[in-house]
């Protein structure tokens, strides 16, 4: 699937606002027929139930954006040829997710499987509005992936996807730029800050990195600093603290880029920050494994001249990381038993079988620890980055993501806020450590006010 798409402040915050509202109307106006975490932890279908329902015509419908599933589908189809499998496209991002909603708050219309992704998990599971795959047997396959893919698909008990991608980060870097300027590879954040000021007073016009306000970001930021800002205990008892240890670690690291202009003021993903990225006025991405394959893409002059090195920590030595992006597959309550059923097949099939390695071959970076400890996948060398193994830089930061973190069961309307609480910081208007917590105030009284328990 495609991975991380962040989410943009601006035009779009209306929008997203409401999609969010809709969300959460959908999501607790209790659409669904099972209670996340109900489950028992012996499965009810088994293996012959699944066998038998792929020797029956069924159609089963994916709802994705992605655009990196056809060989899994043929491959599929091909071994069980009284199986079709349609892929629908609604949207990207906010439209696909509003679609959803719209279809669970109907009661009717929702595909079989769709793609959710780890930040948007829990708005759809801990609403009842998922299977849970334990119902499949499926948590005994907890030993095939990461732990910090693994965690942000098991919610209050529940299992509500396989895990399909990672997004670990990494610190990409465009060594040409770098050079020119006698930037050496920052390995801590404080070496990264003194890289930022050296490049821009070298020359004002290019910037180490860009950043005009991403809660993405800013959320995979506050993780690999330790921070812990969203606890959901059950279905309904949120709490928020965007002034932990983790949180004030990050704030004065940050908090003097944005103040000094360190950084470009510019939108990810917009004309402006591909052609940042195509001349070096940006010269370094922090962020998610998937921008090995935007920057090949979207900067394919950049060939030969970008790199990947481990994020930079707070204390040298450290081993700290996060994830930005990635997510999988859930299936549908309102898919029917048979489908149910074929869904679940296909869904072994793609995240634990010949479809693990069809994905990687499409540009998937996994998140299987047999493809992360496979040589063959750690010492594939990449052109586009001067021949390096980016794929062993990218595992080691898998396995050093900070545990325990967890996502709001509203984290759309949290991002879709963000850029008028925190992200004022970034035009001057307020302090980063006053932003977030104005943004960590707005969160727990929408909590409030959309039927959880918010402190």
């Amino acid at each position: 699937m495609t991975t991380h798409r962040r989410w943009r402040i601006g035009a779009r915050k209306v929008a997203l606002t409401a999609a969010a509202g809709l969300a959460l109307t959908a999501l607790l106006g209790g659409c669904a027929s099972s209670t996340p975490g109900s489950t028992s932890a012996a499965p009810s279908v088994s293996e012959a139930d699944i066998e038998n329902a792929l020797d029956q015509e069924t159609t089963i419908t994916i709802w994705t954006w992605a655009t990196t599933l056809t060989g899994i589908i043929e491959a599929f189809e091909k071994e069980h040829p009284k199986i079709t499998v349609d892929v629908v496209n609604v949207g990207t991002g906010a439209a696909h997710y509003t679609k959803l909603e719209n279809a669970l708050k109907a009661g009717s219309g929702a595909p079989d499987l769709a793609t959710v992704e780890y930040s948007v998990l829990p708005q759809f599971a801990l609403g009842g509005n998922l299977v849970d795959l334990n119902t499949f047997g499926y948590g005994d396959l907890e030993d095939q992936f990461t732990p910090s893919v693994w965690n942000s698909t098991n919610l209050d008990g529940g299992l509500y996807e396989l895990p399909h991608n990672a997004g670990p980060m990494a610190l990409f870097y465009n060594k040409t730029v770098f050079d020119q300027f006698g930037i050496e590879v920052p390995t801590t954040w404080a070496e990264y800050a003194a890289a930022a000021k050296k490049i821009h007073e070298a020359d004002p016009t290019v910037y180490l990195a860009a950043d005009n306000g991403d809660a993405g970001f800013t959320t995979s930021m506050l993780w690999a600093a330790g921070s812990k800002p969203f606890e959901t205990t059950g279905t309904s008892d949120v709490t928020i603290d965007l002034s932990d240890e983790g949180a004030k670690k990050f704030t004065d690291f940050y908090s003097p880029l944005l103040e000094d202009g360190l950084l470009a003021p510019t939108a990810g993903f917009s004309n402006e920050w591909y052609q940042g990225l195509a001349s070096g006025k940006i010269a370094s991405l922090a962020t998610g494994a998937w921008m090995a394959g935007s920057l090949k893409s979207g900067v394919p002059t950049g060939a030969g001249q970008w790199r990947v090195a481990p994020l930079p920590t707070y204390e040298a030595g450290e081993k700290a990381s996060a994830m930005n992006g990635g997510g999988g597959y859930a299936m549908l309550n309102q898919s029917p038993e048979q489908n149910q059923l074929v869904a679940a097949a296909f869904l072994k099939y793609m995240e634990t079988g010949p479809g693990v390695q069809l994905s990687i071959d499409a540009g998937q970076f996994p998140a299987t620890v047999a493809d992360l400890q496979s040589q063959a996948f750690l010492d594939k060398p990449n052109d586009y980055f001067g021949g390096q193994d980016i794929n062993k830089v990218f595992a080691e930061s898998a396995e050093n993501v900070v545990p325990g973190w967890q996502y709001l069961p509203y984290q759309s309307y949290a991002n879709s806020v963000f850029g008028d609480t925190a992200g004022q910081a970034y035009i001057g208007h307020t302090s980063l450590e006053d932003g977030l917590k104005a943004w960590g105030d707005q969160l727990v009284t929408f909590g409030n006010e959309q039927g959880f328990t918010a402190k």
